[in-house]
């Protein structure tokens, strides 16, 4: 979802104790002298591990220390102090740097040269011994048996005071907030005997089958009647009258046929009929499980699905473990094809998840699930919760698709909506039972005005048994390994993060503009999530850097597994504007860096957001038009190319890197998918091109009277051309390749989740960037001009060091200016600190 504003939120990170002697490393190509960058004009980098030389500008360099990130001038003195015990944090500092590059090399024993081949030709640097690390939550999960938990009590919600001792000072909110959860915990237990029995919402409201019939539940208490309509009985709305409790609830049980068939065959249309209070309104039943627009019609239908148990989808794999680093690939089924069509569940499980499992990505976000009215959407204005969107096939091709990513290995995560509604009043649950307060707040406060969408009351009692059991319908019912929640800012603040720009002052994150019901809502959904299903995996889309996102419910937090860190890429476009000369190292390292203490991030140089109308991919910033006459082997490439392929390479790296825990992407985006989808745009010039997707529209006239032009409909602007990734003669090939490679490294050496990260030199002038990660050392050269020989890094351990990973490799679409035989050697320096060199 898009926000109007972003944010750099501050880290809390650990203290260190300093008891660590450096040295240095002199890398060598079995001489005197060490080169690791290319020749004039080139933007390549490598990864390599060390420590820096005292002759560095202390400002601009960190050292690295095993298993622990280090931050320079902890001294207070202006030097750098390089430590690597973790204490207890009791003060909060102001920058947490990690470490990345787009060249990595292997460090082996001096007794023992390891040779080794790494996909593509890579450039990185790794000790022949293992780095010392705890065994995290996420190894022990991974080695547990996939199996349905409990949900535990809550638990004291008192850590996060000692996590970030600023938190103090908001204690009486916090503990408001801890206190309110709590006490919804207590009522879900006293009144509907827990968190496990509310959430199973589906079991009760909508259609539900006996062995001796058919019963319909839904709460409309707005309504002063209702009955249940359809193809079984003619659409006739006096056959069947339902009648209501004092809750609200209306239900009517239908017996099966004399036969003993179901009195509503699979597959047959279904609305409710209420009388409401604006009127006569036939809706789709909000707990429907399928909904279809027939061809021809506007308005959707409910679809009653109970297929015969030989046509049900069994699934015959068991969901992964969840991996210790998320590798994600954010897709959209219906726009996964390189036809101008709507791709369906069965090409995606056949044609795209085997490109997936290839390329390197351990999981699959899929976008657009939920069923949605209007497919441009993107799937975010959704109007049937518990039903896969029918574009693309039926529940049961769903299944099959989630159970072909599982035999692949791969998690399978779903982008829920539980942050908005669409206002659609004939497909969804605006005015449902006829009253704007049905399942959202009534009057502005119930409007997002920027997304045209409702909004959702949180502490309305049946709102919160709909959105809980939804989650668990998901992962219950269709396997699903855990969920990207959208647009969860514009859950926990009245002011939906609207025309905010958050400077991290916690009095922004802890106040009356706090919806704390909406907070306590995703407490109890981690809670549900969590407990039900410990392998599970929750992402929260936050742009605010509300502190205890990302901390377990238990200990006060709001519980997710991973925030998406969405000021990178909104960094990388803001430096994209910018000259190459106005780019700052420290600026880069410290975006990439700045997330907060214990609390693990998803980066993403780009995602859909880049893609969408009105902005424009990284490849395109970049290159530009050049793109359609300049990318095929054949043809002589221009300097903007060169550069945009270089860069586009490297900013995808050092956003995995530094940026997270986890790494996310777009489909299509790794290759720097063109905007024009014309077959023969890389043969002819193009005028009128466009660079982002499209969705098939008509035109529009606004109230005001504008009239915004339609493309006739069309999906050519709708869809990935994979093939032009896969020719091996265009230049898209290279930086596919890369990317693939990139991957598969990080499954390799898992740096992501590496506890030693450390930042070594951020400099100005030379533009270039160094760091260390888990067993990598990573270096970056910015420089648009300049190339480097023989030189020195810092680096933590003593040894021989090698590419693993090489972006100036001829087979990512670079001029292979570097020998991959070449081997480092470290050498010591007696500084006052000591060191080793490279």
């Amino acid at each position: 979802m898009v926000y109007t504003s972003g944010i750099r939120f501050p880290c809390v990170p650990s203290v260190y104790k300093s008891t660590q002697s450096s040295c240095c490393f002199n890398g060598d190509r079995r001489s005197s002298s060490l080169s690791f960058f290319l020749k004039k004009n080139s933007l390549s980098r490598k990864i390599l591990a060390g420590k820096l030389s005292k002759d560095y500008d202390a400002s601009s360099l960190t050292v690295a220390a095993s298993d622990k990130v280090l931050v320079p001038g902890s001294k207070g003195d202006g030097t750098s102090s390089f430590t690597d015990q973790l204490e207890t944090p009791d003060t909060v500092l102001e920058e947490q740097e990690v470490l990345n590059d787009v060249d990595c090399l292997k460090m082996e024993d001096e007794e023992k040269v390891e040779i080794e081949e790494t996909v593509s030709a890579s450039t990185f640097v790794e000790p022949s011994f293992p780095l010392q690390e705890k065994v995290s939550t996420e190894e022990s999960e991974a080695e547990t048996e996939v199996r349905p938990g409990s949900i535990p009590p809550p638990g004291r919600g008192q850590r996060i005071y000692e996590i970030d001792p600023t938190l103090t000072g908001f204690r009486q909110h916090l503990d408001y907030r801890y206190g309110q959860y709590k006490k919804m915990r207590e009522d879900i237990d006293r009144y509907e005997g827990g968190l496990e029995l509310f959430s199973r919402g589906y079991e009760k409201l909508g259609f539900t089958r006996s062995a001796t019939g058919i019963t319909y539940r839904e709460w409309a208490p707005g309504a002063k009647s209702a009955a249940l309509i359809g193809d079984f009985n003619n659409w006739n709305p006096n056959a069947d009258i339902m009648t209501r409790n004092e809750f609200g609830i209306w239900e009517i049980f239908l017996p099966n046929n004399a036969d003993g068939s179901p009195s509503i065959p699979h597959g047959s249309r279904v609305k409710i009929r209420m009388e409401t209070p604006s009127g006569i309104k036939d809706s789709i039943p909000a707990w429907i499980n399928f909904s279809v627009q027939a061809p021809g019609e506007i308005p959707y239908n409910g679809i009653y699905y109970d297929p015969p148990a030989e046509e049900k989808y069994e699934f015959q794999h068991p969901q992964p473990k969840r991996p210790k680093s998320l590798r994600i690939y954010e897709a959209h089924v219906g726009m996964s094809s390189t036809e101008p069509m709507i791709n369906t569940y069965a090409n995606f499980r056949d044609d795209v998840l085997p490109r997936i499992k290839k390329l390197g990505y351990n999981a699959v976000q899929l976008m657009a699930i939920q069923e949605h009215s209007y497919y441009a959407s993107f799937g975010y204005h959704v109007t049937n919760f518990f039903a896969p969107s029918s574009r693309c096939g039926t529940p049961d091709e769903l299944k099959s698709l989630i159970d072909k990513a599982h035999e692949l290995g791969l998690l399978v995560l779903m982008d829920i909506v539980h942050s908005h509604a669409s206002n659609n009043v004939l497909d969804g649950l605006n005015m449902f039972d006829g009253t704007d307060s049905h399942y959202f707040h009534s009057g502005s406060r119930g409007y997002h005005w920027m997304w045209d969408s409702r909004l959702f009351n949180y502490g309305s009692w049946e709102v919160l048994r709909f959105l809980l059991s939804n989650a668990r319908w998901w992962l219950e019912e269709y396997k699903f390994d855990g969920f990207r929640f959208d647009g969860v800012t514009s859950m926990m603040y009245t002011h939906h993060g609207l025309q905010m720009a958050f400077t991290g002052n916690y009095n922004e994150y802890f106040g009356f503009a706090t919806d704390v019901d909406a907070v306590v809502f995703l407490m109890l959904v981690n809670d549900l999530i969590h407990g039900l299903f410990p392998q599970a995996v929750t992402i929260g889309e936050d742009v605010s850097g509300m502190p205890t996102f990302c901390i377990p419910v238990e200990d006060g937090g709001v519980g997710f597994d991973y925030r998406l860190q969405m000021a990178i890429a909104d960094k990388w476009i803001e430096l994209l504007k910018k000259r190459d000369e106005d780019w700052q190292m420290g600026d880069i390292v410290h975006t990439l860096t700045n997330r907060r203490w214990l609390e693990k991030c998803v980066s993403y140089a780009e995602s859909h957001d880049q893609a969408l109308v009105g902005d424009k991919t990284i490849a395109f910033w970049l290159m530009d038009k050049d793109m359609y006459d300049f990318m095929a082997l054949d043809r002589p490439s221009t300097p903007l190319i060169d550069r945009g392929i270089a860069l586009h390479k490297m900013i995808r790296l050092i956003t995995m890197g530094l940026g997270g825990e986890g790494y996310l992407n777009f489909m299509g985006n790794e290759f720097g998918h063109p905007g024009l989808l014309n077959e023969l745009m890389l043969f002819f010039s193009v005028v009128n091109y466009i660079e982002w997707i499209d969705f098939p529209r008509g035109q529009q006239r606004l109230p005001t009277g504008e009239v915004i032009p339609g493309n006739n409909f069309s999906y050519d602007k709708c869809r990935r051309r994979f093939d032009l990734g896969d020719a091996e003669y265009l230049r898209y090939h290279g930086m596919q390749e890369f990317d693939r490679a990139m991957h598969h490294l990080e499954e390799k050496y898992t740096f992501m989740t590496s506890e030693h990260q450390y930042i070594s030199r951020k400099d100005e002038g030379d533009r270039i960037i160094v760091f260390e990660r888990g067993n990598l050392v990573f270096v970056f050269n910015f420089h648009w001009s300049n190339s480097y020989f023989d030189y020195r890094i810092g680096c933590l351990k003593p040894g021989k060091y090698k590419v693993v990973l090489d972006s100036d490799d001829q087979l990512f679409g670079g001029f292979n200016r570097l020998d991959h035989n070449a081997e480092y050697f470290s050498s010591v320096r007696n500084f006052t600190w000591g060191g080793y060199y490279i």
